[in-house]
């Protein structure tokens, strides 16, 4: 059987293990540029032991930034200070993703310690940050409250695609070897495909293959510059949680087309289309996702990650060993530790005796726990 710390192998990409880091946003980049920060805020996941270390979601234009302190991959300048980050990912055994996105209508959006509301003229004034217009497949505003945005054009549609080949170009030079598109959480991929947010008429709306077609060009655009070896995921929310929206027998369909454009994996999550309030039929609980990923994974004959309130060894060992997702991907559990996957190989019996630390560490903590043992303190 299968297990959370078999290897796994898509593409010409080997992962050490199934565990994956999601992508988390910092809000600490300056004018979309990394710094110290992301390098040592992504290192030590390396350092714990996962197999693959997505960094936050990267805007591939400035105005599609959800805040200020966004990163960014929307011009070369920014490629340099995140080869650092890749190359110490890669150094410690890990596999560097990046998760490529565009807010959309969220753009221009204070970071959630300001409030998480939209930027206004007290930003220009406290921070010295104004806000900015955002576009949407249709003009409709996220919630109240926020500003209605531009419905874009044609052009403005063939350019945010233009971006996101860019992007992946960039990412490639940047050191990564996965990319994620943002599809997911009412960002701009998933305003088109929504009913909910994509009243569009002509061929980028409409019915639910017309709303499909900005993903898939998506798709296309970055697999024209992203290498054959390398693998591509999106990140789906797999329903909307919300009637007239995106329901998992649709996003099964949406799978399937972007598989054949050459899309390796579903991140399956859920939700974020329809304002800040959670919605009544949303029920969270530990793995509350699973479900969607193993349907997509058995119905549209795709990888999956499932994601979402997991935090247990043991049941994300029986998500991968019953065959529900291929990977799993923590986010606020490795926050509050770093070395969850190490933790989780000695619970699961997958390491014994520090075996799989970094010796600067394991030799430490192996002869503190043989101490510890011989004094019979524990």
């Amino acid at each position: 059987m299968t297990g959370l710390f078999d290897p796994i192998q898509i593409r010409g990409v080997s992962f050490k293990n199934r565990i994956a880091v999601s992508p988390m946003s910092q809000y600490r980049a300056k004018g979309g540029y990394a710094n110290d920060w992301h390098l040592v805020h992504l290192g030590r996941f390396a350092l714990g032991g996962a197999g693959l270390i997505f960094a936050e979601a990267t805007a591939v234009e400035a105005d599609g930034r959800r805040t200020h302190g966004d990163l960014g991959l929307w011009e070369d300048g920014q490629i340099e200070l995140l080869l650092p980050v890749t190359k110490f990912i890669s150094k410690e055994g890990s596999v560097a993703g990046i998760q490529l996105g565009h807010a959309g209508r969220k753009a221009s959006e204070r970071r959630p310690w300001h409030g998480e509301t939209p930027v206004d003229e007290q930003d220009i004034e406290n921070r010295k940050e104004a806000p900015w217009e955002a576009m949407a497949p249709s003009a409709i505003p996220y919630a109240e409250g926020w500003q209605t945005p531009m419905e874009m054009s044609e052009t403005q549609i063939e350019k945010t695609l233009q971006a996101f080949k860019s992007a992946a170009r960039r990412s490639t030079e940047a050191g990564f070897r996965v990319i994620e598109i943002y599809a997911a959480h009412g960002f701009l991929v998933h305003q088109f495909l929504s009913p909910i947010t994509n009243k569009r008429t002509d061929k980028w709306g409409g019915d639910a293959q017309r709303r499909c077609r900005f993903a898939i060009e998506v798709a296309r655009a970055v697999r024209s510059e992203w290498p054959e070896e390398y693998p591509l995921t999106f990140r789906l929310s797999a329903t909307d949680w919300l009637e007239g929206g995106l329901e998992v027998e649709d996003v099964i369909d949406i799978a399937r087309a972007l598989a054949g454009e050459g899309v390796d994996m579903i991140d399956c999550s859920t939700g974020g289309i329809g304002g800040r309030k959670r919605p009544r039929r949303m029920k969270i609980a530990q793995g509350f996702q699973v479900p969607f990923a193993d349907r997509i994974r058995q119905e549209a004959g795709i990888a999956t990650m499932a994601v979402g309130c997991l935090w247990d060894a043991k049941a994300c060992q029986v998500i991968i060993g019953n065959g529900n997702a291929d990977m799993i991907a923590m986010a606020r559990e490795l926050l509050d530790d770093p070395n969850w996957p190490l933790h989780a190989a000695a619970e699961l019996g997958a390491d014994e005796g520090y075996s799989m630390w970094h010796s600067e560490f394991g030799w430490w903590l192996d002869k503190r726990e043989r101490l510890i043992r011989k004094l019979g303190l524990r």
